[in-house]
């Protein structure tokens, strides 16, 4: 009995044991164990709860299936499980199922705690803890370069070197003063350029500012028409209302609108009011604001054309 409990613990949230109690999983993201220095896998946290005693069949449908036995005998055998496992618990105030956890009877409650060396989360199946080893980071200190002579020499040069250098310097400047005459004269047919090009941008803007101004006067105006057409007034209904009667639901949106058209052609006022949570598509026969309404209209119409229609409440 406890390796068929075990075997469901991986499949289940909640594994019941009938007329004793139920397990119930709850799944627990990895974590830093610090006091052991490791890193913990993904895992299935196990508690029990004493009030859970109600037979959900899991356990005696996994049994039969087993050991090839009827639904009643396996049961009966779990009737059994229970009746010893009460009986060794109120006597020894302590039993222990190896694989699972151990209950521990004090006074008129019974606890449990859980074998922490059994991992019940299929996902992290074969996965141990790790150790969590620090990692240091290594400095490696640059050698310091020594400071450069930033002392230039002094080079003695003669009168008539001295002399040549400067005539050399001025026709340098000369040549920077032409270089920048030239440049400026660029500059500045650039600048006619681009001055003409923002006239002509600025023109444009205003033009359409006055265009959109006549546009504008010419909608607001008023005409006036001796003998006016009489008023001619359409009343259309709409479909409103938090109650709606629903036809169908289905996958395909292409099946809703046929639907839709299916309903309108046998005289209903049909629409598609988009996907419930499930992903189906409704299609409603008509909305209504008072409850009475389509409750009345429901029942003609599960007298007269759809016994499975139905009354959806929601605000749409």
């Amino acid at each position: 009995m406890e390796h068929y409990i075990k075997d469901l613990l991986y499949r289940y949230e909640c594994v019941v044991i009938p007329g004793f109690g139920g397990f119930l999983t709850q799944r627990k993201s990895a974590y830093l164990d610090i006091q052991n220095q490791q890193f913990v896998a993904p895992s299935k946290r196990i508690s029990f709860n004493r009030q859970l005693i109600e037979n959900d069949g899991i356990l005696a449908n996994y049994i039969a299936k087993a050991e090839d036995i009827s639904y009643q005998e396996a049961v009966d055998k779990i009737n059994v499980f229970v009746a010893q496992l009460s009986q060794s618990l109120a006597k020894q105030k302590e039993i222990t199922l190896s694989e699972i956890g151990t209950f521990y009877q004090r006074e008129d409650k019974v606890l449990f705690f859980v074998n922490d060396r059994e991992n019940f989360l299929l996902d992290s199946f074969g996965l141990q803890a790790t150790a969590a080893n620090s990692v240091k980071e290594k400095l490696v200190e640059e050698p310091i370069k020594e400071e450069e002579n930033l002392e230039a020499p002094i080079k003695e040069i003669s009168l008539q070197e001295a002399i040549v250098q400067r005539s050399t310097s001025k026709y340098a400047f000369v040549k920077y003063a032409a270089v920048g005459i030239i440049a400026l004269g660029v500059a500045g047919l650039i600048g006619a350029n681009w001055y003409s090009q923002n006239v002509e941008e600025h023109n444009l803007v205003e033009q359409q500012k006055a265009s959109k101004q006549v546009e504008q006067q010419i909608q607001e105006a008023t005409f006036i028409i001796q003998n006016p057409l009489p008023e001619i007034v359409f009343k259309v209904k709409t479909e409103v209302g938090n109650y709606h009667i629903v036809a169908g639901a289905f996958r395909e949106k292409e099946n809703a609108l046929k639907k839709v058209t299916q309903l309108r052609e046998e005289g209903f006022s049909p629409r598609e009011i988009g996907a419930n949570k499930y992903g189906l598509h409704q299609v409603v026969y008509a909305s209504f604001e008072s409850r009475r309404e389509a409750i009345n209209k429901l029942h003609e119409i599960k007298r007269t054309h759809n016994t499975g229609a139905w009354l959806l409440v929601k605000e749409l």
